[in-house]
């Protein structure tokens, strides 16, 4: 490897200098010193497992870390970025950097933000708090033709793919989840060893190219589905329709990262990009989608199947909803995906502006199915920049059963916002399939980063519902979340939003929503 061959240069200029002193004269010692220094540096850099960067950049990797002590607001800068270059919440990722090694502290001085701002947000305090419970509660995940339930934990590892993330990326976060008992949702990319071997429960996505379980020309293959579903570590199946950052549209996987490994897991060529079409051929009409999660519950056993999708035409959502009743079946979940989710890659116009935020999205589907009687056997799962455990109560109050966190597990593994994802130079090892810089993301090391992430974020999350007088997700309501309108005025979320009431749709929709319900097809995705 680069990297060590230069080490070796500098440790053997540095011996060469040093011989050279006790040989020819002692003003070699001025090379001789700071060379044997910066060799012995590379050496410590190299075989060292806390930080990526410095395994792979030895030496030169000092400079980061240096320019964030000398210029505290150099670090602020890389916290405020996300993948897109947009704001990101100020302390956001040094919160989840501090919870994942063990160290997060107090902060003094009280909050910074502008509460006063338009579109703040705040929960409700309540003045009878409630003790912490000890136990964090579960979601039971399975309605009623569900022979096999699984119960969720608050917050799980959401939808990344192997191929897009490193072999040991997933290992680390797949044993945080067997470590901490929560789910590792495996992305589109197909079921891999590295999802398999650390005993972590997963939730096996599906997506547009069925990889893992597909046909040679692209179809759905439901044989090989089967008896990848039957694996014991797979609780639930969630079908893919479409994803935050990018809805509307495939992904790509460059050919250079797909190596004979991800060929064999995604039953595709090596060596060539891998495309996953923008739409599914197993359906055309909320019926068949409808048929189709009924037909993959069966094929896996009974075990829980939902879908996946970034909300967008809410007539499409209720011509679903329709289906499910003409049908008479459900799925056992919905993963919401806000339009504000990260990616690897996307198109930035799609990234900016396409697709639904996650706030308005929950709200939807939430209100569609309470309002056609189904919401009580569907759950629903939030995804989009859940970090916190504020983030995680917010999308409770807005209609959540539990949440999902990508980007934020992401960090717990080393992740730096390097914005190189899809060019396969990932400098911390967590989206590469170059095995040298994979090699620097140790799993021992980071493993226990995710779990710990993990349970201190559903511990906040608990003391704060503690301290607004609830114990149980179940008990939150929308008065207990409420938005800065205005410098002088703020309003709950009862207030700002309509929230329906169980069946109301059936009896009689009201006037904002009785166009779309109306006009919604379960023959068809009218837009």
């Amino acid at each position: 490897m680069i990297r060590n061959a230069i080490v070796a240069v500098i440790l053997a200029g540095g011996i060469a200098a040093a011989v050279a002193a006790v040989g020819l004269s002692p003003w070699w010692c001025l090379a001789a010193v700071p060379l044997c220094l910066l060799g012995l540096v590379g050496v410590a850099d190299l075989v060292q497992r806390k930080h990526s960067v410095l395994r792979n950049y030895p030496v030169l990797g000092h400079a980061r870390f240096l320019m964030e002590r000398i210029r505290p607001e150099l670090q602020q800068y890389f916290i405020e970025r996300n993948y897109d270059g947009r704001p990101f919440d100020r302390d956001v990722r040094s919160i989840v950097y501090e919870r994942a090694k063990g160290t997060e502290a107090e902060q003094p001085y009280g909050t910074e933000r502008d509460v006063y701002q338009p579109g703040y947000e705040f929960l409700v305090p309540s003045m009878a708090p409630c003790p912490v419970p000890e136990t964090p509660p579960r979601v039971r995940i399975g309605g009623p033709d569900c022979g096999r339930p699984y119960d969720m934990a608050l917050l799980n590892v959401s939808a990344m793919s192997f191929g897009s993330l490193s072999s040991n990326a997933v290992l680390a976060l797949n044993g945080g989840a067997a470590a901490g008992g929560f789910a590792h949702d495996t992305g589109e990319g197909g079921l891999s060893e590295y999802h398999l071997r650390p005993g972590g429960d997963l939730v096996w996505e599906i997506g547009t190219g069925y990889f893992g379980c597909r046909t040679p020309d692209g179809d759905f293959d439901p044989a090989e589905f089967a008896d990848k579903a039957a694996h014991d570590h797979v609780k639930c199946v969630s079908l893919k329709l479409s994803q935050g950052a990018k809805p509307g549209i495939g992904g790509v996987l460059p050919g250079a990262k797909v190596n004979a490994e991800i060929a064999k897991v995604r039953d595709v060529p090596e060596g060539k990009t891998v495309i996953s079409p923008p739409y599914h051929r197993v359906f055309s009409t909320p019926r068949e989608l409808v048929r189709f999660i009924a037909r993959m519950r069966e094929l896996s056993g009974g075990k829980p199947t939902g879908f996946k999708l970034c909300v967008g035409s809410r007539r499409q959502f209720l011509a679903v909803c329709k289906a499910m009743l003409a049908e008479g079946t459900a799925p056992d979940f919905i993963i919401v995906d806000g339009g504000e989710g990260g990616t690897g890659a996307a198109p930035l116009e799609f990234a900016d502006h396409v697709g639904t935020p996650l706030t308005e999205g929950l709200l939807t589907v939430h209100n569609a199915l309470v309002g056609t009687g189904l919401r009580d056997r569907v759950r629903i799962g939030a995804s989009g920049k859940i970090a916190t455990g504020t983030d995680l109560v917010k999308r409770l109050v807005q209609g959540a059963d539990y949440g999902n966190a990508a980007r934020a597990m992401m960090f717990a593994v080393g992740c730096i916002q390097a914005q190189r994802c899809h060019t396969n130079t990932c400098p911390t090892g967590v989206t590469t399939q170059d095995p040298g810089r994979a090699r620097a993301l140790d799993v021992r090391d980071k493993t226990p980063r995710v779990q710990r992430f993990q349970e201190a974020t559903v511990a906040s999350a608990l003391q704060i519902m503690a301290s607004m007088g609830v114990t149980d997700p179940a008990d939150l309501r929308p008065h207990m979340l409420r938005r800065r309108i205005d410098p002088y005025t703020e309003r709950s979320y009862e207030e700002l939003y309509e929230w329906l009431e169980p069946g109301q749709l059936l009896a009689g929709a009201p006037q904002s929503w009785a166009a779309d319900w109306k006009a919604a097809d379960p023959d068809h995705f009218t837009v």
